[in-house]
């Protein structure tokens, strides 16, 4: 390997895309970022352009390279890591989108969902998929897609229904893992783990299943080829004629969460971390043994390496977390994240004051899709201090509800949780984990790990780093917060439980 060359990582997240490139330490060499519009046609709706999406690709990657002066051909490949279950349908001869992006936290298919339910068919998928059936994933919004695209939108030489299109092969279905590699490399193909997270694909067989399939109504023709995250044959390359000018490897894909579960390390069973972004996701590796859950956490696969055993995951998806800090900022009550901290700090408690923020329906382990926002124990005299000591509480209450169910599950205690994302800048958040959790919390150096973890993959898949070894050499802690004044967290931590209850159940379709 060169001394001057490198592994680019795309990250596509829910509110824009980076483009970072990583030295053989793991260190960030450059990086660029781009937000994209979020899109809320109706109450519940959330959408995305999927052609700003790559305009934006294409934008942070050619900034980043140019901030380092770096040649694209100092790159030895590429990962992807992208928000998960978020859906795209496009032409494949045009490579144009027949809809928006479907976005993860998207509710219009929460009839479905409950239809489902009423018909008895929850567990049996479930028991395929590792899922808890949820307007989250992806088989409903490609089915509505498919449902509810325009005709006219697919025209050509002659006028064809969409599902007609989608069944002879002219549509193509994927996450935004999917639409990258295609517009990169021309290739339809996802990874193990985006699959996993479609309730399309059986995570035992580690295959499509034809019973969904037919079941969502999506056509076996229009769905991607699924390949390990680490490849060692690659997606493809990119093309010497494209926006890049030369011809990289695309060998690496992970969702999100997986890929931060890669980037921590956590190549072992026991081994978690919580990510804090947009939402909060925590894992634990469970080794090549898939654990189905009896506390609402979900089974996925964690990552495959060509060549190895899948290695599965638990995971407790929690929809609203750095959203609730994003919101404050929304209502005024901050004028920036880093003020959540100093306001919090200024208050010695919340004054009774809790918020749930189910602004999507709440994740693990209560899945109650029509869950809302819920602000308990006002009094005349809450302040906007309160306010915002109580959202971050309500990050780490919610974490504690997934942890106590991961552990459950897995009869595995937690000796320290590994952290990552936006809001582990906040040291009183931090800190506030982990006395709400009695664990220690573990934050990095580098805490871009989503990123990390599919420069991991890319790389290791063509040679730039040889060994996870290597990996876990590169992994260096900035910092460990250890439970100090706990401050009666088993009251508090009942008295969120009571605000949760409040919060249930509260949406109706006549609102």
């Amino acid at each position: 390997m060169s001394g001057d060359t490198y592994v680019g990582a795309i990250d596509q997240g829910t509110t824009g895309t980076r483009f970072m490139v990583f030295d053989h330490d793991g260190r960030v060499v450059t990086n660029a970022y781009e937000k994209h519009e979020q899109r809320y046609p109706e109450p519940g709706w959330v959408e995305h352009d999927p052609t700003e999406i790559w305009e934006n690709t294409k934008t942070v990657i050619d900034e980043a390279l140019d901030n380092a002066d770096l040649d694209p051909e100092q790159l030895d490949a590429i990962g992807i890591t992208n928000q998960r279950e978020t859906t795209v349908v496009w032409d494949r001869e045009t490579g144009a989108p027949i809809h928006n992006a479907i976005v993860w936290q998207d509710r219009r298919t929460t009839d479905r969902i409950e239809a489902l339910d009423a018909a008895g068919k929850k567990d049996d998928i479930q028991q395929k998929t590792g899922l808890e059936p949820d307007a989250y994933f992806s088989a409903t919004k490609a089915e509505w897609i498919l449902d509810n695209a325009d005709p006219i939108k697919l025209q050509r030489a002659r006028p064809a229904d969409v599902r007609e299109r989608a069944e002879a092969g002219e549509l193509a279905f994927g996450t935004i893992d999917t639409w990258l590699i295609y517009k990169l490399t021309g290739n339809h193909i996802t990874d193990v783990t985006n699959a996993s997270r479609t309730m399309l694909f059986n995570i035992h067989d580690m295959a499509w299943d034809d019973e969904l399939l037919d079941e969502f109504n999506v056509p076996r023709e229009m769905v991607p080829a699924v390949r390990p995250s680490s490849d060692d044959d690659s997606y493809g390359t990119t093309d010497a004629d494209g926006f890049m000018g030369t011809e990289i490897p695309v060998s690496g894909a992970l969702g999100d969460q997986q890929a931060a579960l890669f980037g921590q390390t956590c190549f072992d069973a026991g081994d978690a971390k919580n990510t804090y972004g947009t939402g909060s996701f925590m894992l634990m590796n469970t080794g090549d043994e898939a654990v189905m859950s009896d506390h609402g956490l979900l089974t996925t696969v964690g990552f495959q390496r060509s060549g190895e055993p899948v290695q599965y995951a638990l995971e407790g998806s929690i929809f609203i977390t750095g959203a609730a800090i994003e919101w404050l900022e929304d209502m005024t009550l901050i004028e920036d994240a880093a003020e959540s901290e100093t306001l919090a700090r200024s208050v010695d408690s919340t004054d009774g004051v809790y918020f749930v923020p189910a602004f999507a329906g709440l994740g693990a382990p209560h899945w109650d899709q029509r869950a809302r926002g819920t602000i308990v124990g006002m009094t005349r005299g809450t302040r906007r201090e309160h306010i915002v000591r109580a959202t971050l509480e309500a990050i780490a209450f919610q974490t504690r509800d997934v942890a106590e169910a991961m552990v459950e599950d897995s009869d595995i205690d937690l000796s320290n949780l590994r952290v990552d994302g936006g809001a582990v800048k906040n040291n009183f958040l931090c800190q506030l984990q982990a006395n709400i959790l009695d664990t220690e919390i573990v934050r990095p150096e580098v805490d871009e790990t989503t990123a990390l973890g599919a420069a991991y993959a890319a790389g290791l898949a063509v040679g730039y780093w040889e060994t996870l070894d290597e990996l876990r050499a590169n992994w260096q802690v900035d910092r460990e917060f250890t439970p100090s004044n706990p401050g009666n967290v088993g009251h508090r931590y009942e008295r969120w439980k009571d605000a949760v209850e409040r919060s249930l159940n509260w949406a109706r379709d006549d609102d």
